[in-house]
């Protein structure tokens, strides 16, 4: 799986979740969210807990460059957290963990994610994944949803929450 995805800091959440209403899109709810990463060689791994006893275990591929960029992910969805959890902490080792809650809502194509991140503070990340249409498409839609809800590139975050609180990152 693929798509188009960059974060923002955003410091008046309230004012993009408007944007957000007004846009059309679909409130999904909060989650909460606890994703802890792996050592990993090829790409990046994380088993992300919802706190209800389901999880999914993430792998994903992307450039650490601002602006919008293409990530290639693969999920496995699980209710067996405890024991996935501990055979990646034993073969692979753990990096740390992140804690956010996060509004979904979904527009077309597009996952809208209001995230409060323990110990970072607030920001916007979208998400438009590729799925029947080819790139161009994607990244026009992508860019509409951005523009909209005026998130401009040159004001993305280029790392992971996590590279961001291990201070790997802008």
């Amino acid at each position: 799986m693929k798509n188009i995805e960059a974060k923002f800091r955003y410091g008046d959440i309230a004012a993009i979740e408007r944007k957000t209403r007004k846009l059309g899109a679909r409130d999904m709810g909060l989650l909460h969210q606890c994703d802890t990463f792996f050592q990993a060689e090829h790409a990046r791994l994380k088993l992300r807990e919802f706190g209800d006893g389901r999880g999914e275990l993430i792998s994903y591929r992307r450039s650490d460059v601002p602006g919008g960029r293409e990530s290639e992910y693969f999920v496995y969805h699980s209710t067996a957290l405890e024991g996935l959890k501990a055979i990646l902490e034993q073969a692979l080792g753990t990096k740390g963990s992140v804690r956010k809650t996060r509004h979904l809502f979904l527009f077309r194509n597009t996952r809208i994610h209001l995230d409060d991140v323990e110990g970072l503070g607030t920001f916007v990340e979208i998400e438009t994944v590729i799925s029947g249409q080819d790139r161009a498409d994607t990244v026009a839609e992508f860019e509409e949803v951005a523009r909209i809800l005026k998130l401009n590139p040159e004001d993305s975050v280029p790392v992971s929450y996590f590279d961001l609180l291990n201070g790997s990152g802008a």
